[in-house]
C-alpha cells in the first residue's frame, strides 16, 4: 500500500509552477514563452537543456507538453514520433544522450523541417551536446540555438522547498525530518514531494505526528536503503 501511495503522488501532472526554480531563473524565464510557441522570436527557436539526472529536465519538458500543440518525445519512441507535422509547433525531445541509431537519423530529420517550416524544438540530454556519444551531424543541430545547463538544487534549497510545501499545506515537520530524508531517500524533488505527501497521509493513518521516527517507519516499509 505506501509504494502505491508513493507512486500515485510521483504522477502529479508537471508544471512549470510547481519547478522548484534554484539557479535556474533565465531557463524557466525563457520556456515559459514557450507555452505560446508561435511568440517566440526566430532567435530562441532551438533550445537545448543538460544536467545531471534527476535536475528536472524531464519535469520542464514534461510541463511544456500541456501545450494542445506540443508533443514530447522520450527516448524509446518510434521513428514516427519525429515527424514533422502541422498541427504541433512545439517538439520536445528529452533523453537525446540515450537516441538510437535509428532514432538519431529521425531526430535530425526533425531539426531540419522546424528550421524549414516553423516551430519550436527543446531537447534535453545529460550533458552537453559536444559530450555526447551521438552521430556528429546531430550533436551539430543540438549545438544549434541556446544552451541551458539545468543546475540541481543544493540540499538547504531542497529543504526550503519542502518546508514552503509543507507549511502551505498546514503539515508539521518536527526538526531533523527534512535533513535526513533528503539523505536517506531519492533525491529528486519529485520523489520527495511524493514522500511528503506520504507521510501526510501515513500521519493521519496511524495519527502519529511526523518525526524521524515515523519517517524511518515509512522508509522501511518502502524499503528504501540508505544514501
Amino acid at each position: 500500500m505506501r509504494q502505491l501511495l508513493l507512486d500515485l503522488g510521483a504522477e502529479k501532472p508537471q508544471t512549470l509552477d510547481t519547478f522548484v526554480v534554484g539557479q535556474n531563473a533565465e531557463l524557466l524565464q525563457l520556456l515559459r514563452r514557450f507555452e505560446n510557441p508561435s511568440e517566440a522570436p526566430p532567435g530562441e527557436r532551438f533550445v537545448y537543456v543538460w544536467g545531471e539526472a534527476g535536475a528536472g529536465k524531464t519535469h520542464l519538458l514534461s510541463a511544456l507538453a500541456m501545450n494542445s500543440r506540443a508533443r514530447y518525445i522520450p527516448a524509446g519512441a518510434s521513428e514516427s514520433d519525429y515527424l514533422f507535422d502541422t498541427h504541433t509547433n512545439l517538439y520536445l525531445a528529452d533523453d537525446c544522450d540515450q537516441l538510437s541509431p535509428d532514432a538519431q537519423i529521425a531526430a535530425f530529420g526533425l531539426f531540419n523541417q522546424v528550421r524549414e517550416n516553423g516551430g519550436v524544438l527543446v531537447t534535453a540530454g545529460d550533458k552537453p551536446p559536444a559530450g555526447l556519444s551521438l552521430r556528429e551531424d546531430l550533436r551539430t543541430r543540438l549545438g544549434w540555438g541556446l544552451i541551458y545547463q539545468v543546475h540541481g538544487l543544493t540540499d538547504d534549497e531542497k529543504i526550503a522547498a519542502l518546508t514552503q510545501a509543507a507549511e502551505l499545506r498546514g503539515i508539521t515537520l518536527s526538526p531533523g525530518v527534512l535533513p535526513y530524508l533528503i539523505t536517506h531517500f531519492r533525491r529528486d524533488m519529485r520523489s520527495l514531494s511524493a514522500m511528503l505527501d506520504a507521510l501526510d497521509q501515513y500521519s493521519l493513518e496511524t495519527q502519529r505526528p511526523i518525526t524521524l521516527p515515523l519517517l524511518r517507519s515509512l522508509l522501511q516499509l518502502e524499503g528504501e536503503p540508505k544514501a
